[in-house]
């Protein structure tokens, strides 16, 4: 196949590169390459994952959870509705144009308008410009995730981003799975510059020559992303030398990659719900409470953990795990055929009833197998599953458009408690504030609405820790959702490739700062 080194007009004239004699080169396989580069296209982590390579985000995590600055150097809060950033001098753009607070409060104002992230800043009336290097952020009420907030916005270059194209369309335009300027074109301000990308075969970067950060001791000059969706060949693609670095590792392959020479195997618990969504618009039985219960009942979630995942997961039971804000140990596993029978019979179904299925087969671990050990254990209470699978790129339009009567959706919350669970996945949906855009349930409950709006106005730590858990007491009685497990990570790479210093729980590793010697 000819390689096409693709339309991206990339911004690299002022970034001529400069090799040392400790420059590296690596090769990187994921299961699945990113959809775009517009940074607000979609709310995944392949986008945000290259979001930090390509972008710089006002603050950060660190591996603990800690806040880190970035583009911002510091920040206070002003008073209950106001918080004010410092922003770093001297940044650079890939295209050679200067980063000041003109191109943050443009990126803020895209963000509003962008279908999947809008909800995470729908809390703000505005962000205001104090001088070229400080900015205010203004929320419409005391808000608590202000700094869980700021990880979100990485600054675009908003001259480079701003006018028509050639053949008329806004530059600035948020297309979902569409051919936009943005999805094709980049200017930020991090690490790597994309010089070249095919979709579905790499994406390859090199480092930004200008790149502001020069306290990084991080050395890889070149870096190639390749996407190998099935596990056993990505596990053989690093074990036989033709990449330097694999995530994810599938359960099974880690007693593999531990005892192969020069490769290490670095974990980390993790906190991505994974979870089926039963639509109630499309399939009337699932609009009964008492058929929810039932095919919740009828998984056996703590045994797909065990056999699929091999103990490398946490069956879930609820939106957040334990350590969340909202948390509630008293809501117990439900696995119980006989309950799930029973129930049917109850509905009206005891001869069960037909549904559509559908799940990604590259995005979550063992995703594919999760599905169909899901639909055979429908079965055993009559439910026939017409199950299909397909790659990362053709899923998403599939589940933007809520396509089938289950479908399957992975979940970490940034802000590190249960409500940005709940309000992406099981408040209403609202497509003017965003609210429940990844609700392919259809789920609506106005008490679980208003108290999720009343928590992120709420400062105190125990109410609103106690308002979450009321919700999740709701949604485990709703039954409105499937809960199957909090998926673990795993990354495999060579010895001399020091991928422990730079993964964290938010599966993004940061490889502008990463070593190889």
């Amino acid at each position: 196949m000819k390689t096409l080194k693709s339309k991206l007009a990339v911004a690299v004239m002022a970034a001529c590169l400069s090799f040392s004699a400790s420059a590296a080169e690596i090769k990187v396989a994921y299961d699945a390459d990113p959809v775009s580069l517009d940074p607000h296209e979609q709310l995944s982590g392949g986008t945000l994952q290259v979001s930090h390579m390509v972008f710089d985000p006002l603050i950060r995590f660190t591996q603990s959870l800690d806040f880190e600055p970035r583009l911002a150097e510091s920040w206070e809060r002003v008073n209950e509705t106001t918080y004010r950033f410092k922003l770093r001098k001297g940044v650079t753009f890939h295209s050679g144009n200067t980063m000041t607070a003109d191109d943050v409060i443009w990126t803020f104002n895209r963000l509003k308008t962008s279908p999947d992230f809008k909800a995470i800043f729908d809390p703000y009336s505005s962000m205001n410009k104090l001088d070229d290097f400080t900015v205010e952020l203004i929320s419409k009420y005391p808000y608590p995730l202000v700094l869980q907030t700021a990880t979100y916005l990485f600054p675009m270059d908003s001259k480079f981003y701003s006018g028509k194209t050639a053949d008329g369309k806004d530059k600035d335009a948020v297309v979902k799975h569409g051919d936009s300027y943005a999805s094709t074109h980049v200017s930020g301000t991090g690490p790597f510059i994309v010089t070249a990308r095919e979709q579905g075969v790499k994406v390859e970067f090199e480092r930004f020559a200008n790149y502001w950060d020069t306290e990084t001791k991080g050395n890889v000059d070149k870096l190639t992303l390749v996407p190998i969706k099935e596990n056993a060949t990505r596990v053989a693609a690093l074990l036989s030398g033709g990449v330097d670095m694999i995530h994810p590792v599938a359960p099974n392959d880690h007693e593999r990659v531990k005892n192969a020479k020069d490769i290490e195997l670095v974990t980390l618990p993790g906190t991505r719900l994974i979870s089926m969504q039963m639509n109630q618009k499309s399939n009337a039985a699932l609009k009964d409470v008492r058929v929810r219960q039932a095919i919740i009942h009828a998984i056996n979630n703590e045994g797909i953990v065990k056999k699929i995942m091999k103990g490398f997961a946490t069956a879930a039971h609820q939106q957040g795990p334990a350590g969340y804000a909202g948390y509630d140990e008293a809501l117990a596993p439900r696995y119980d055929l006989k309950k799930a029978k029973q129930l049917m019979k109850e509905a009206g179904y005891e001869k069960g009833f037909k549904l559509s299925m559908l799940a990604p087969n590259n995005r979550y671990v063992n995703d594919a197998k999760v599905a169909q050990a899901t639909a055979a254990m429908l079965a055993k209470i009559g439910i026939k599953v017409d199950l299909k699978t397909l790659p990362k790129a053709q899923y998403w339009p599939e589940f933007d458009v809520c396509a089938a009567d289950m479908m399957m959706i992975g979940w970490h919350s940034d802000t590190e408690d249960s409500a940005n669970l709940t309000e992406f996945l099981t408040m209403t949906r609202n497509t003017d504030t965003g609210r429940g855009q990844y609700n392919c349930g259809y789920y609506s409950n106005a008490e679980v609405d208003k108290l999720i709006e009343l928590s992120n106005k709420e400062t105190d730590p125990a109410k609103r820790s106690q308002m979450l858990k009321d919700v999740e007491g709701i949604l485990y009685r709703d039954a409105a959702f499937v809960p199957l497990h909090w998926q673990s990570e795993a990354w495999g790479a060579k010895s001399n490739v020091h991928a422990a210093e730079i993964v964290n729980p938010m599966v993004m590793p940061y490889f502008g700062d990463l070593i190889v010697d």
